[in-house]
């Protein structure tokens, strides 16, 4: 409930729908229409407070401060998947690479090859 929230953390009602208003918040409602907050909602409003009263960040900053968290846990995600597909991959590899060990090579290897600019190239 909106005004539990508002005296646990010492501010006005009216600070908690403007925090919804402009999109910080986004706590779900019953059908009767009652705010409720998970324990998320609160962390986030935790981290709302913190950068309002101690950091002295206007909404405008703050939004863009948790806009760019998000995509920063995004990325996070992401590359934590890529990094759990190529440690798959290279197990993957290297069991059925036991014959030839070039199988297991996530770059094709190639035999190496030798360039010899022209100028060094000797006439015929």
């Amino acid at each position: 409930m909106i005004s539990a929230v508002a005296e646990m953390y010492g501010i006005h009602p009216q600070t908690l729908r403007l925090y919804e208003r402009e999109g910080l918040l986004k706590p779900s409602r019953t059908e009767g229409n009652t705010r409720l907050y998970t324990e998320e909602d609160l962390e986030r409003l935790e981290f709302i407070l913190t950068m309002a009263r101690d950091l002295h960040v206007n909404i405008s900053g703050i939004a863009i401060i948790l806009q760019m968290r998000e995509r920063m846990e995004e990325m996070n995600r992401k590359m934590q998947d890529f990094v759990r597909f190529v440690q798959e991959e290279v197990a993957f590899r290297a069991s059925h690479a036991q014959a030839d060990p070039s199988q297991g090579a996530i770059i094709p290897l190639r035999k190496p090859t030798i360039h010899v600019p022209p100028r060094n190239r000797k006439k015929l």
